[in-house]
């Protein structure tokens, strides 16, 4: 479709339109969204497609749109670049008046653009610069606008602001900064005596204040208030509100009995319409939508909402898409509020004002919202900062999410203006400064697990770190999530946490070409705990498990277990017997990891739950079905009573021996293994498979089935410890062929079977006879220990999958276990690089530590690779993840992984949180070992199954 006629079908659109003179009408001059845009003409003045006239999708960052040039916020730090393109925008579009629209008031609001806005119609200049990228901002056009016939709109965006504060707050900051009309551009019309403005503080009980403001009243004029609950047929009285003809602000009193209350357990919404009235006639006609909550900020104990006390489990939200930067629409703000509300969180906080339609969704799924004015680690100027306050405030001072004012971030602030958040809120949120410990709130950014005793423990100030946990690659988050957690909740002053972040903040880029598409300016913008377009991370399921309002206390399953457990209702308002569990044993076929057979449920119901108040700690129990111990693990799935899935644990129901006895394939065997000795080598020999180990080492040197070689070689090595062979014997029985290792150091033993049929079985002990270290200088045992274990060469070239019975799907660290559940799974070799491998992120990722290792089968080109355990809790280590290339100095993506390439260890390093591990809890420590004389030592018994496929 031409330009011309874009004009020509708009044109008769707003012809068609049954107006009516008691509402205010919005009328699109852009698109709704990035993904509905409508055609402008455009000029760039640098960068790519610079000084051409054009046309491009409005909304949009243009950046995105092939246009300007490509800037991250840390150009002055660690990019070391040039200061950044300054280009600018020109925007031209036409559209029409009708002519029946003079005599009414005509606004024109741009949802955002980025950064400096200079706005003509008709070649007139529309109001002052706009300065700030993150606002919502409006000129009066009544008076400009050409009625009956065609207009000129013409957009001046400068990327760069001329105000130096603006450029420090928005644009030296560690973000993308993009250029251009990213949000919708619309006009409204409003009959000449209209509301223009309305301000709303609903209380729990009912009441309502609500300060507004007027265009032109008349005489003996009246407010007629109602409400509509929103999912509800309810209904309520209409109440009427006498207004003073002098005063074009006015506040308002309204009390209706019987409401439902707001909060993010149970987010009822109504529609407030408030109608302004003379005698006989509607002159205007105003609806907003508002939840009835009361708010309570006491400093020294606490943040209420309807009378309890809160603890917020939030996360930090970049408005972002990888293909369209900070232009998105609802639905994607639907998505992101899901996958928080998925992860069990109930708070959000972003770095500047988010789009309206995220706060709506907020609104009404139900998520607290810190909303904070942009300043990151500089504040604007007084002028400009009251300015942006003003429009920040105004615009989302409904929203029942909102419960607290942020005023920049770590340092971004101007004490000056503080003030002018209340003067436009009636509901006197509390102002933060995060980072700061300010006014009586503590929002101190990523303490230490040890940080002083005085901030968290009945300490002074009310603690809430709106940022802790960083997430840079696979950093952070869920790993040591609960140490922090629990820490943190013993203090009666904690009112909760904000996890940096949701995203990695790659976006595409337009100017590139070859292979790799987006861009996160390396480690500085992969801070997430979902990748660009949303992918779940391992922590994504920590944080899951961790934050769940429903918890279990540990649980281990043996011969005596009578269907009960202890839990914990960690919600702030909703009774547990509001939700839903159900259980389900199942059990697996004997050949499981041999075939791509699945596990069976044989057992499943409800399990009643009886009252159980938020902070209680109670026993439920079910009735354990005759079949129970014929399972082979069980699992509870908690829903919540809008029908979201809580969180699904699982228990095995039999220990590993047992696993390892069903799972391994036994065979018919025609002839006798036998072990030789022979020139430094010992071969273990049978019908199936031949094992040859060097005498002086221990180390399997070669194994042979029918079919050829298994690299599977150089190895037991000691992981975390010293071993040398002190010396070796052979011997033959009825099952087998042994070979019998004792050990200097770290190791006891090792005990090699090979079976008749080619199972092979080794023995090891570890830890017994206090490590004897003959021949070593000093302790067998490193002081503190991060790996322990032993560890195999094998090669990753032609590896294709996995199948393991254990703690899945993802991978693992130390201190970042939860989020695994016990069961059979599945998993194709990939080689993702959390936080880098943007154009084919593929989870869970293949490679890393897995945890509680049963049993698995490693599927290859040259055939099927076999390990069990008969110890319960041991990790296997299966190859190391590639390393970021484009990490900045400084940058830790994982802590080193042993020798090898498969690994069987009792202990595994923890991930950092962007600090040092020793700022972290104790689960993220190295271990201790003490060793005395006379201990049995420790077992690690693994079979392995080489043979033919």
């Amino acid at each position: 479709m031409t330009h011309k006629n874009t004009l020509i079908a708009f044109f008769t659109f707003l012809i068609s339109l049954n107006f009516s003179a008691q509402e205010t009408q919005k009328i699109y001059l852009s698109g709704k969204d990035f993904k509905n845009p409508v055609k402008w003409d455009f000029m760039c003045t640098d960068g790519n497609n610079s000084k051409i006239w054009s046309t491009i999708n409005v909304p949009s960052n243009w950046e995105l749109q092939g246009f300007g040039t490509y800037t991250y916020g840390r150009w002055y730090k660690e990019l070391d670049e040039k200061e950044p393109s300054k280009e600018e925008g020109f925007y031209k579009y036409k559209f029409n008046i009708p002519a029946n629209y003079k005599g009414k008031n005509i606004t024109i609001i741009f949802g955002g653009a980025m950064t400096d806005t200079e706005v003509k119609i008709n070649g007139k200049s529309a109001g002052e610069t706009h300065q700030g990228g993150f606002y919502e901002f409006k000129f009066d056009i009544t008076s400009l606008v050409n009625y009956g016939a065609e207009n000129l709109l013409e957009v001046h965006v400068s990327k760069h602001s001329s105000n130096n504060t603006v450029n420090n707050a928005e644009r030296k900051t560690d973000w993308w900064l993009f250029g251009g009309i990213y949000r919708p551009v619309w006009l409204e019309v409003s009959p000449k005596s209209y509301i223009e403005h309305v301000a709303v503080d609903a209380k729990m009980d009912g009441s309502l204040t609500a300060d507004l403001d007027f265009a032109n009243l008349p005489k003996n004029a009246s407010i007629e208030a109602s409400i509509t609950p929103i999912g509800d047929t309810k209904t309520h009285p209409t109440i009427n509100i006498p207004l003073n003809q002098k005063e074009n602000s006015q506040t308002i009193h309204a009390k209706w009995s019987d409401v439902n209350t707001w909060d993010p357990e149970s987010p009822n919404l109504y529609t407030l319409t408030l109608t302004l009235k003379t005698k006989n006639e509607t002159l205007h006609t105003y609806e907003t939508k508002i939840g009835f909550r009361t708010l309570e900020f006491l400093k020294k104990d606490g943040i209420y909402v309807n009378g309890k006390k809160i603890i917020m489990k939030g996360i930090n939200r970049h408005t972002i898409w990888p293909e369209s930067g900070r232009s998105t629409d609802k639905a994607i703000s639907v998505l992101d509020v899901n996958l928080l509300k998925d992860m069990n969180m109930n708070a959000v906080r972003f770095h500047y004002p988010p789009d309206t339609h995220f706060l709506e969704v907020c609104d009404s799924l139900g998520l607290f919202v810190l909303n904070e004015v942009a300043g990151w680690q500089n504040g604007y100027d007084t002028k400009t900062g009251t300015k942006l306050i003003k429009e920040t405030v105004r615009r989302d001072v409904n929203h029942p999410s909102v419960i607290i004012w942020d005023h920049g971030n770590e340092g971004g602030w101007n004490y000056n203006i503080d003030h002018v958040f209340h003067e436009h809120d009636p509901q006197k949120r509390i102002v933060i400064h995060p980072w700061a410990d300010f006014n009586g709130w503590d929002t101190h950014h990523y303490p230490t697990y040890l940080t002083g005793m005085h901030r968290f423990n009945n300490g002074e100030n009310v603690f809430l770190p709106t940022e802790f946990m960083h997430g840079t690659y696979d950093n952070g988050i869920g790993a040591g999530l609960e140490d922090f957690w629990k820490r943190y909740k013993q203090s009666p002053l904690f009112a909760g946490g904000f996890i940096w972040a949701m995203l990695d903040e790659a976006v595409l880029r337009t100017d590139w070409t070859g292979d790799q598409k987006y861009d996160s300016k390396g480690s500085l913008a992969a801070d997430g705990v979902l990748g660009p377009h949303r992918e779940k991370e391992g922590s994504f399921f920590t944080v899951k498990e961790v934050w769940s309002p429903i918890q279990f206390e540990p649980k281990l399953i043996t011969s005596k277990f009578d269907g009960s457990f202890l839990i914990t209702n960690d919600y702030i308002y909703t009774n547990l017997n509001e939700c839903k569990l159900e259980y389900r044993v199942l059990k697996t076929a004997n050949n499981i990891l041999y075939t791509n057979d699945k596990a069976e449920v044989i057992d499943s119901n409800t399990i009643y739950l009886e009252s159980i108040e938020p902070g209680e700690t109670r026993k439920i129990h079910f009735e354990v079905p005759k079949n129970f111990f014929e399972g082979d693990w069980l699992e509870i799935t908690a829903h919540d009573k809008h029908g979201r899935e809580i969180y699904t644990w699982s228990w095995p129901i039999h220990r590993a021996p047992y696993f390892a006895n069903k799972l391994i394939a036994k065979v018919a065997s025609t002839r006798t293994a036998t072990a030789t000795k022979l020139e430094g080598n010992i071969l273990l020999s049978s019908e199936k498979l031949r094992v040859n180990l060097n005498a002086t080492t221990g180390e399997i040197t070669s194994i042979e089935n029918n079919q050829g070689n298994v690299p599977f070689v150089n190895g037991p090595k000691p992981i975390g410890m010293k071993a040398k062979v002190e010396n070796v014997s052979i011997e033959q029985t009825m099952d087998g062929a042994v070979c019998f290792f004792n050990y200097f150091g770290g190791i006891h033993s090792i005990k090699w079977t090979l079976f008749n049929d080619g199972r092979l079985k080794m023995e090891m002990i570890i830890l017994k006879d206090a490590g004897r270290n003959d021949g070593f200088d000093g302790s067998a045992f490193e002081d503190k220990i991060s790996k322990l274990g032993i560890t195999f060469d094998y090669p990753e070239e032609g590896v294709e999958s996995m199948k393991w019975l254990g703690n899945g799907p993802y991978h693992v660290w130390k201190n970042r276990i939860k989020g695994t559940t016990f069961g059979v799974w599945k998993k194709d070799y990939n080689n993702t690089i959390t936080g880098e491998s943007f154009e084919n992120l593929v989870y869970p990722e293949f490679k890393g530590y897995h945890a509680n290792l049963i049993g698995a089968n490693l599927k290859t080109k040259k055939g099927d690779v076999k390990f069990f355990s008969e110890n319960d809790k041991l990790f296997l280590r299966l190859f190391t993840p590639d390393l970021p290339k484009h990490a900045f100095k400084g940058t830790y993506p994982q802590p080193e992984f042993p020798d090898g390439n498969i690994s069987f260890m009792y202990e595994i390093p923890a991930m950092r949180a962007f600090k040092p591990l020793e700022h972290q809890g104790p689960e993220s420590q190295p271990t201790n070992i003490r060793i005395k004389s006379g201990d049995d030592g420790i077992p690690m018994t693994l079979w392995f199954d080489f043979r033919d496929n």
